[in-house]
């Protein structure tokens, strides 16, 4: 059972080491990371070989990170190439499978900019798989945006080469989004779907909540793993907590190994 960090970043700021001594105790085994620096190889301010023994420690391990390759949409492939470099550096000390990129700016949300996303989809993907680790894209809602009968995700779909570019699918934001659903994308290309972030929708807001009091039947979705490819899973909650991150995770915990864990 994974756990997206992201869901604990203010508790992972102020006390890393106990923050994740406790997710260990609630059950979790697998962590999704994100806030690399490049510059010093760190997670959480901890240099990568250091938080590697600490994840060791609470037998915890991680196997995907979340990576800003986004920020460099935009430049010259070698400014990219370069960072990417840094990446897998990062994330072999790790022992991580999958690099993730997991977002794009607003102003890059249009037909063109995907053109030019899923070249450097590719270009990554390649360098990525070259150095024996995993790539993947994960998705939010605006890839599912409707441009004249396409979007942005079919492009990814159709333009990027599955053995390089493999997808972490988002499956509250497939939900949200209401484009398709994800047994329709599964079948689409079975295989490619190596990662999934699992989280709720509030019944009345839509935002995110608590496993177990939204609306997305995961008893529907969960016997689709094998034919999406799944290989890792993350638990994710961006915020609306009921009281607070750590109390919403231990929740969410609760009710996935009571109820779902089985269906996988």
């Amino acid at each position: 059972m994974g756990l997206q960090l992201y869901t604990i970043r203010d508790a992972m700021a102020s006390d890393a080491a106990g923050t994740l001594q406790r997710i260990a105790a609630m059950g979790y085994q697998d962590t999704e990371t994100y806030g690399f620096d490049p510059v010093i190889m760190s997670y959480y301010g901890y240099k990568a070989k250091d938080f590697q023994q600490l994840l060791k420690r609470n037998n915890l391990v991680t196997t995907s990170g979340h990576y800003d390759l986004f920020k460099y949409l935009n430049v010259p492939e070698q400014e990219l190439l370069a960072y990417v470099d840094k990446c897998i550096e990062g994330a072999k000390i790790l022992n991580q499978k999958y690099i993730t990129w997991p977002w794009l700016d607003p102003a890059d949300r249009n037909m063109e900019k995907f053109k030019l996303l899923t070249a450097k989809l590719n270009l990554v993907g390649e360098r990525v798989s070259k150095s024996g680790l995993g790539f993947a894209y994960h998705n939010h809602d605006f890839e599912f945006v409707d441009y004249n009968g396409t979007n942005g995700y079919e492009l990814i779909l159709k333009e990027t080469d599955a053995r390089y570019v493999k997808l972490q699918v988002d499956l509250y934001w497939v939900c949200r989004a209401a484009a398709t659903t994800p047994a329709e994308l599964f079948r689409k290309q079975p295989g490619r779907f190596v990662m999934w972030h699992i989280k709720d929708m509030d019944k009345v807001s839509k935002d995110y909540t608590e496993m177990g009091n939204g609306l997305i039947d995961y008893t529907k979705i969960l016997p689709d793993a094998q034919l999406s490819g799944l290989e890792y899973y993350y638990i994710e909650q961006g915020g609306n907590f009921r009281k607070n991150s750590m109390d919403s995770v231990q929740e969410s915990a609760d009710f996935f190994q009571k109820n779902l864990k089985q269906l996988l």
